[in-house]
């Protein structure tokens, strides 16, 4: 994958802390992804108070944010500690992986 605009290869960065990994997407662009794995596949993140609230802060910035297949402020959870992967960045780059993630 390369960024539209530069032509740049993306670039991995990992600060560890998921408020500001969102910031320095939000600031600097590319995408913030947490997904699911093998040994949590239902994702690691809480969709109520980690995904939920930083997808709004995405979304009223003019991005996105995407379970990989719907947008996250569209889930209805079943339970207080429900769990998704998410994905999030401009909506341009989460359309993207949609679609990757739809084909797979």
């Amino acid at each position: 994958l390369r960024e539209k605009k530069s032509g740049k290869p993306y670039s991995a960065r990992y600060i560890g802390s998921m408020v500001a990994d969102v910031h320095r997407t939000l600031k600097y662009g590319g995408i913030f992804m947490y997904p699911a794995t093998k040994n949590n596949s239902m994702g690691k993140l809480r969709v109520l108070y980690e995904c939920m609230p930083m997808a709004f802060l995405m979304e009223q910035a003019g991005g996105a944010a995407s379970d990989g297949r719907k947008p996250i402020l569209d889930i209805v959870p079943a339970g207080l500690h429900d769990r998704c992967p998410i994905f999030m960045g401009s909506t341009e780059d989460v359309k993207e992986l949609e679609n990757f993630t739809k084909s797979s």
